[in-house]
């Protein structure tokens, strides 16, 4: 079997979509993967990884860069169909519907699946002015995928709202279990490179610098702290000038440290080295890195926004608070270092959850199993 992906971004551009891609491809080895996607540096036009062969097109991160990747991508796509023979597509989020959607207009029947793995509100995916235009033709592609796959029971009704009316798989997105769970390094080394005690408080989040992770909430709450907690976000994002700005207004600039993703291979030893995970969301389709801060056996500070409601649970898989609430946040961080006993448990509870039912082995297998199979039925 073949099957042709569609996503705007891949490596070494990526984020959970483009992970969730190799994590996905590279455990199936009965179906033959190639994908299409923008080129947004000097990237190879054309080349293998893992078990995906990559086609690039176009030109560069501009907008307008993306806006011509829906016709260079259908008509890649369409070339590559006459000698490949696709058994079916696979759009990878809600716009990559837009190229599948053109080629169906021009004749093209082949199936096709949707993901939907968006983390942005609904209102900003499906309703900014610039998007509405071309909401007819995403509602096509909507109504015509073959079969729709979300991340999260949340995810769900999008399709349906957009005029998808099969049955919807729900499948998350995973990690390496093992990988992250593993000790790596020592905690007292990496503290020592980030200038910090082990009797300091090391609050972290593994996100993109953007309004619906509300880092700013964070910040916000080391007002409620004392001086020896600290917040480490490994992640860059449009709003780190704003979110250092902040953090300088409040007087808590020594304690605020906006710092790069170091990778998968070395997130472990990074999350490891801290205490409390928190990304107090104000939107989320899933949310990977609550998973992933889970199994290396941090206690979770979140919200239930979106596809989190899916895991999060208060004091059993993690600590909840409410969006847009820094004094809960204070509240909840000075809860968990007063109840280590309950904080263990709850640890120990949300990382088994991740081996019976984020890993990522697991993941490939139901994708095989309940989605895949279906394309080609």
């Amino acid at each position: 079997m073949k099957v042709l992906i569609f996503s705007l971004a891949y490596f070494p551009k990526v984020g959970g979509a483009e992970i969730a891609i190799d994590e996905i491809t590279k455990r199936i080895d009965d179906i033959e993967f190639h994908l299409v996607t923008l080129r947004f540096g000097k990237e190879r036009r054309t080349e293998q990884l893992g078990n995906v062969t990559v086609h690039r097109v176009g030109w560069g991160p501009s907008y307008f860069a993306k806006i011509l990747f829906v016709p260079l991508a259908a008509l890649k796509a369409a070339r590559l169909n006459r000698t490949l023979k696709f058994d079916g597509f696979w759009a990878m989020m809600s716009y990559m519907t837009f190229p599948i959607a053109l080629m169906r207009l021009f004749g093209n029947k082949t199936p096709y699946l949707l993901t939907l793995q968006d983390g942005d509100p609904f209102e900003r995916v499906f309703e900014r002015p610039h998007i509405k235009p071309f909401l007819p033709l995403l509602r096509y592609g909507f109504k015509n995928a073959t079969l729709v796959q979300t991340l999260s029971t949340y995810l769900v009704d999008w399709a349906h709202t957009l005029g998808y009316e099969g049955a919807v798989e729900v499948v998350p997105n995973g990690v390496d279990a093992k990988h992250f769970s593993r000790i790596v390094g020592s905690r007292e080394e990496m503290r020592r490179s980030w200038q910090q005690h082990m009797s300091d408080v090391l609050l972290v989040s593994t996100s993109r610098a953007v309004t619906k992770n509300a880092l700013d909430d964070v910040i916000r709450a080391l007002k409620f702290l004392p001086s020896h907690v600290h917040f480490f976000n490994f992640g860059y994002g449009p709003d780190i000038v704003k979110l250092e700005n902040l953090a300088r207004s409040l007087g808590v600039l020594d304690r605020t440290h906006l710092m790069p993703h170091p990778g998968l291979e070395t997130l472990p030893q990074y999350l490891q080295a801290c205490d409390i995970f928190i990304r107090p969301s104000r939107s989320e389709g899933f949310g990977i890195s609550f998973v992933e801060a889970m199994a290396a056996g941090l206690p979770v500070i979140a919200t239930t926004e979106g596809g989190l409601s899916d895991f999060i649970f208060d004091k059993k898989t993690a600590f909840v608070v409410d969006r847009d609430s820094p004094k809960q946040i204070a509240e909840a961080v000075e809860y968990i270092l007063s109840n280590p006993e309950l904080s263990k448990k709850v640890i120990e509870t949300a990382r088994s959850m991740v081996f019976e039912k984020y890993d990522w082995q697991l993941i490939a297998k139901t994708m095989r199993e309940k989605v895949f199979s279906r394309l080609f039925a």
